[in-house]
């Protein structure tokens, strides 16, 4: 591992992490009929006890600074929302048709970096983005009745995650990671408890322990991802995330015999190229840039 470049490190970390990420999504399938609300609590659960340990094991701060609270908790509700809307388009879809519109995040990184962080769209930028949302129509297939409504919440799931990811950008390096896995797990316990109990359903043991293990990957995934960035720049690494579509197409064939239809086949590769122009557009703009 010495021996790797950074970049190849980076690469690794987030293959790696988008594997987590795509086991957390099977296991929160196979968890079967539960509500979202009860399968969020205790995905979380289990990361919020990961980043405990990480914290008290390197004496971090439980809550951050008191100049970063607004942002934490916006972060935090974005996110637990994200997550709820994410997991319903899970039950409901194919696993990798939900997995693909949960990855249109970071297209909606750029619109809102643009509205709230003052960070211009180019017109390269928006050509991409409309690109990226015809893509979205062949995985959706519109339809304009209520079979469109987990694709629609897919999405919405993609816009908060979006939205938490922009708060990430403005808390940068003022919080360490841990603490900001930890306050977002925390608030997600607190606020989804009591929707959790109004339409908690008894569990089996298989499905208790199908959840214990979404949570743990699901620490897998943010923690791999958090590493990854820490090797090399967005910009030079992110488009390997979306690995995670291959590993999620392979699982929903070898553990739930489904496969994508052609539509949605055609939908990933426009989403994906989509994905690869920006790749290489911001390689090509850092090296003008001499970065």
């Amino acid at each position: 591992m010495n021996n790797l470049s950074n970049r190849t490190k980076g690469i690794l970390f987030l293959v790696f992490s988008a594997f987590g990420f795509a086991v957390m999504s099977a296991f929160v399938k196979l968890a079967g009929d539960l509500p979202s609300f009860q399968k969020t609590f205790f995905r979380n659960l289990v990361s919020c006890i990961v980043a405990l340990f990480f914290i008290i094991k390197n004496k971090e701060s439980f809550f951050g600074k008191k100049e970063n609270q607004k942002v934490l908790l916006l972060r935090s509700a974005l996110g637990t929302v994200g997550i709820v809307l994410n997991f319903y388009s899970i039950d409901k879809l194919v696993l990798s048709d939900a997995n693909m519109l949960n990855k249109l995040s970071p297209f909606f990184v750029i619109i809102f970096s643009a509205l709230f962080l003052s960070e211009k769209i180019n017109f390269k930028q928006f050509i991409a983005i409309i690109i990226a949302f015809v893509g979205t129509l062949f995985i959706i297939k519109p339809s304009f009745n209520l079979d469109m409504i987990p694709a629609f919440m897919g999405i919405l799931g993609a816009i908060f995650a979006a939205g938490a990811y922009t708060c990430l950008r403005v808390l940068g390096g003022r919080e360490k990671h841990y603490t900001i896995v930890f306050y977002f797990s925390l608030f997600s316990l607190v606020v989804i408890f009591p929707f959790m109990m109004a339409v908690y359903t008894p569990m089996s043991i298989k499905q208790f322990f199908y959840l214990l293990m979404a949570g743990l990957f699901a620490s897998i995934g943010q923690f791999g991802i958090t590493i990854a960035y820490k090797y090399a720049p967005a910009k030079e690494i992110s488009i390997f995330d979306y690995s995670n579509i291959l590993f999620s197409a392979m699982i929903s064939f070898l553990v739930f015999g489904v496969l994508p239809d052609t539509l949605s086949f055609i939908g990933y590769f426009i989403i994906f190229a989509s994905s690869y122009y920006m790749y290489i557009y911001n390689q090509k703009l850092d090296k003008a840039e001499g970065k």
